[in-house]
């Protein structure tokens, strides 16, 4: 009998030897880093295999053995992964049961277009592009936006995503970051403004967005339209003529483009244009929605980034002279 538990204890602490060696040991990887994915509801068996089949130097059986071992059999994690340098067994498990999946980002750009963002997303590789071939229209149905121009609906900002997301969800998370910041903003904002709705903040902030060489120029650059609106006059910004005309717009805007009425020629209409005419971030919006009290009504740019304020015509027409012209 004691030859029997000698012999046990024997094969015990050589299990407990090996099993220390198979979690310790650095893993010989094909190429690094590695990448695989461990779909949802994949077994410790299941992942094993995409470990081993990845290109990592670990039989299959053995890490499961390892899971097994340490009781982490129901506790792996699906999504994502890399794993490069010298890891262990150890590390690996360590890494599907915390859920430490590799992501990627993508940069929405304040002042960019619905187009450009489209055009971002599908260049990027790690996206599952199921709005491809997708009307505008079509893109906010299948995000659950209830407006019916996609313009100015996503909010600026660097989303992190797991390779492997569709193109909707991470939509649909910017969507509805605008939807919280501009909903903040509104109620935030001066109740004496001559906007009615939190669309026409939306609208008038990506109008600020577009005309602001320089951060600092923003408050001042939406104090002037607040004016016009106001006094009724024509918001008379390029921008809005440059978004109407479209793919007609060849990087040179020309009298008569400022005479072709379309609706959003704010020299041939007066008040907003119907829709954003670009992604407005937080600072614009905020500009927007607390102008600062002033009696501007012009503004030209200095050449700098900057922008020259005139609360007059005759100011203007100088700055203008000056700044734009090269007269002195």
């Amino acid at each position: 009998m004691r030859r029997f538990l000698r012999l046990l204890l024997f094969l015990v602490a050589i299990a407990s030897l090996a099993g220390l060696w198979l979690a310790l040991r650095p893993l010989p990887l094909r190429s690094s880093p590695i990448e695989f994915s461990v779909p949802p509801g994949a077994s410790l068996r299941s992942a094993a295999r995409v470990i081993e089949s990845a290109g990592i130097d670990l039989p299959a059986w053995q890490f499961e053995v390892l899971g097994r071992l340490l009781g982490r059999a129901t506790k792996i994690k699906a999504g994502n992964y890399e794993i490069d340098g010298q890891p262990t067994a150890l590390d690996v498990l360590e890494t599907l049961t915390r859920g430490d999946v590799s992501q990627s980002e993508l940069l929405v750009v304040e002042g960019k277009t619905f187009e450009d963002l489209r055009l971002a997303l599908a260049a990027s590789p790690d996206l599952v592009h199921d709005t491809e071939g997708l009307s505008a229209t079509q893109v906010l149905a299948l995000i659950g936006a209830s407006e019916s121009h996609p313009e100015g609906l996503f909010f600026p900002d660097t989303y992190l995503f797991n390779r492997g997301s569709k193109e909707s969800a991470l939509l649909k998370r910017a969507y509805q970051a605008m939807q919280r910041e501009l909903a903040a903003t509104w109620d935030g904002r001066n109740p004496k403004l001559p906007l009615k709705t939190p669309y026409e903040l939306l609208i008038l902030a990506s109008i600020v967005e577009k005309e602001s060489g320089m951060a600092d120029d923003r408050p001042q650059i939406a104090t002037v339209f607040i004016n016009r609106l106001r006094l009724g006059m024509p918001l008379q910004t390029d921008p809005t003529v440059i978004y109407g005309l479209g793919a007609h717009f060849d990087g040179n805007l020309r009298r008569k483009d400022l005479e072709t009425d379309t609706p959003w020629n704010t020299y041939t209409r007066r008040g907003l244009p119907p829709t954003p005419i670009a992604l407005p971030g937080r600072e614009a919006l905020r500009a927007a929605a607390n102008p600062p009290a002033s009696d501007k009504l012009y503004f030209v740019a200095r050449g700098d980034g900057a922008s020259v304020f005139s609360s007059t015509l005759e100011a203007h027409n100088q700055a203008v002279a000056r700044y734009q012209k090269g007269q002195r």
